[in-house]
Parts: structure tokens; C-alpha cells; sequence
């Protein structure tokens, strides 16, 4: 392919972000903490135009923050999140916005090809990448894995490659992580914000019930 490994990594990540933060991966939840909701909106939070399913009046507000190369965040979005979906989004009761936290250049390559999509075929490459997680992530070719994720959406390997050496998007996907470690304390992925209420780990849905009905009790 055109596109060889060192201008794939060069062009998906301007900044070594992962050896700046050094932030482990995490299985388990942490113990719960809170941010100010204003801090946790602020337009620094989000350089890139918000991503987001449900409804914008929903009572509940979840932010996530997640690497497209995390396995916990796989597992979360291709078990857990279908049923979170189904029973607290697409009833009106939560809103769910999803936010890039990658570690390394090949989740920074990931985001930014979900980036390159058009508007309403963000969150179905996020789930098609999330779901063929191992066949790209974990290669020896990664470019290679994720070209044929974007040729199977309907992206050609020009934009495909354009796509990739988007040096300004690059930063901008590795601001809305920078912004979260530092501002919001995130340091593992997936981490979740409920309303402001911090958790990390990728939560079952019995977990999730276990948050939500008390902030939905009467609504």
C-alpha cells in the first residue's frame, strides 16, 4: 500500500501521547469521584464537535472517554452498550456523548478515521472498529487492518491517506485526552462521567442500573 508504517504513525500522532501521560488501561472501577459538570462541558473539553446519542433533555448526562485500542472499551461497546442503548438512550433517559482519550498513534489513526466520516456514520465506524478491534489494533500492519475497516465504509484509500496525515486533527483528537487528564482527572480507559460522578472500567449493565434508577426515580 501507499501509505507505509512510518507515515501512518507520523501522520496519526504529532504528539507521543502515550509516553507524555503514561496512563495504564483498567478493568476494574475505581473508586467514584466527582467533577463540576461546567468543567466537565467547557468547549476546551471538546476540541472536535460533539459526539453524542439520546436525547438533549435527557435527565442523565454519561460522557465516556475511551481509546479506540482499548480492549475493556471493546468489550464495554460491544456487549454492554447495546443494552445501555436500548434501555436508558432510546427511551429519552440518558444522553450519551462519547469522547477520544487514545494512548497511542494507532487509537489516534482509529478516532481520526471515525472523524473523517460523515456526520451520521461517526458512531457506526466507532462500533465497526470496536468490533474488529483484533484485527487491526494488535497487527503487525495496522494501517493495512484499518484500511480495509475504511474501504468496507465506503472510504477510498486517497482519503483514506488524507484522512491520516490530517496533522491538525491529529491534535485536536489528542486534545480532548490531554484536556481530560489534566482538567478532569481521567487516567484509564474506559472512564464514564454520570452526571458528573466519575467511574472507570468497563461497567456491566447490572452496574449501570445500579447508577442510573436512583437519578431516575420519579422522572
Amino acid at each position: 500500500m501507499i501509505l507505509d508504517r512510518r507515515r501512518f504513525l507520523a501522520g496519526a500522532a504529532c504528539v507521543a501521547l502515550a509516553a507524555g501521560l503514561g496512563m495504564p488501561f483498567m478493568s476494574a472501577p475505581a473508586a467514584a469521584q466527582s467533577v463540576e459538570q461546567a468543567k466537565l462541558m467547557a468547549p476546551a473539553a471538546s476540541p472536535l464537535p460533539e459526539r453524542s446519542v439520546g436525547s438533549a433533555t435527557a435527565p442523565v448526562t454519561v460522557v465516556e472517554y475511551a481509546s479506540m485500542t482499548c480492549s475493556h472499551c471493546a468489550t464495554f461497546h460491544t456487549t454492554t452498550f447495546p443494552e445501555l442503548k436500548k434501555k436508558y438512550i432510546d427511551t429519552g433517559k440518558v444522553r450519551f456523548i462519547f469522547r477520544e482519550f487514545p494512548f497511542e498513534p494507532v487509537a489516534t489513526a482509529a478516532f481520526m478515521l471515525a472523524r473523517c466520516m460523515p456526520d451520521d456514520k461517526y458512531f457506526p465506524m466507532v462500533s465497526t472498529l470496536f468490533e474488529t478491534q483484533k484485527t487491526w489494533a494488535y497487527s503487525n500492519d495496522p494501517a493495512a487492518g484499518l484500511l480495509a475497516v475504511a474501504k468496507q465504509a465506503g472510504m477510498s484509500q486517497a482519503d483514506f491517506e488524507k484522512c491520516l496525515t490530517d496533522k491538525a486533527l491529529a491534535e485536536k483528537v489528542q486534545e480532548s485526552a490531554l484536556y481530560a487528564n489534566k482538567e478532569l482527572g481521567v487516567n484509564a480507559t474506559p472512564s464514564f462521567f454520570i452526571n458528573g460522578k466519575k467511574l472507570s472500567g468497563a461497567l456491566g449493565i447490572a452496574e449501570w442500573d445500579k447508577e442510573l434508577e436512583p437519578l431516575l426515580a420519579g422522572k
